[in-house]
């Protein structure tokens, strides 16, 4: 009888913790018109939101807002943007998205990315911060037009270092497909689950490093690495930098939040991008 009855009280709380997970979904397009882009079909469903503040010169800008207050084990959060032929538009978040313990499931970041003949996006969100045990699963999917360019910057922070937490066991997969012209030139897939604080301590990987960070531009050339590496004295960090297959990237990798963002605004800095203003409060 109590077997049954805790296999029972396990399936209720399994079903009520399953009921209770958040989803989002934030789907819309943008478009030009008259030299200026204009925001075109929205669709909001659950805890995701996003807001364009009021325009700045010819662009658009958008910020998400997540208003569970973070991202659990088991949440759900699709994005999917358009931008037509010769749109300009930068995306950010209005906080530091938290990623908390997960019992149970990871939880499930999608984003797809299409932009248009002659048309730019930036993809600038603050950073993604991962609490202990905390299991997620990230997807990129990009698809450019050959004559598109592209700015996306991510930065995740195992543990709250400010509040001298770190991240001892967990998930994180992270995986990115960039197609450009319609073919496939960069796929790469990041995965650390178990002991995610041994291996973030070891010299191969991140030499005890709490924050990384990846830049990837396009399009991307040796000129503008050089530019990037001219400004490799102020670095705080490791900083790696690279140009292939018409793109560039820069690895970043530091023992902090605070030192890894310094690092990531002296590179985009260097591409001549403009930071939104919620990165500079």
């Amino acid at each position: 009888m109590r077997s049954e009855l805790s296999a029972n009280s396990d399936d209720l709380e399994s079903s009520v913790f399953e009921a209770n997970r958040a989803r989002g979904v934030v789907r819309f397009d943008v478009h030009a018109r008259d030299g200026v882009t204009r925001r075109g079909v929205l669709h909001e469903s659950g805890s995701l939101r996003v807001r364009f503040p009021s325009p700045e010169d010819k662009g658009l800008s958008g910020v998400f807002v997540n208003t569970a207050g973070g991202v659990a084990g088991g949440d759900r959060f699709d994005i999917e943007i358009a931008a037509a032929d010769a749109t300009r538009l930068t995306l950010t978040t209005a906080a530091a998205e938290k990623i908390y313990r997960a019992p149970g499931q990871a939880a499930q970041l999608n984003i797809a990315l299409k932009v248009g003949a002659g048309a730019h996006l930036s993809w600038l969100p603050q950073e993604t911060i991962l609490f202990d045990r905390a299991r997620v699963r990230r997807r990129f999917d990009i698809d450019l037009d050959a004559t598109a360019s592209l700015l996306l910057c991510e930065i995740v922070v195992f543990g709250r270092t400010a509040m001298g937490e770190r991240m001892e066991q967990g998930e994180f997969v992270d995986r990115w497909r960039l197609r450009r012209g319609g073919k496939l030139v960069f796929a790469e897939t990041v995965r650390l689950d178990g002991n995610i604080g041994a291996k973030l301590a070891r010299s191969a990987v991140a030499k005890g490093g709490a924050a990384i960070g990846t830049a990837l531009i396009v399009p991307g050339d040796e000129a503008l690495i050089e530019r990037i590496r001219e400004a490799s004295e102020s670095f705080a960090g490791e900083v790696g930098i690279s140009a292939w297959n018409g793109f560039a990237m820069a690895r970043f990798c530091a023992q902090d939040a605070a030192r890894l963002r310094a690092d990531m605004m002296a590179v985009l800095a260097r591409t001549g991008a403009a930071l939104p203003r919620l990165w500079l409060n």
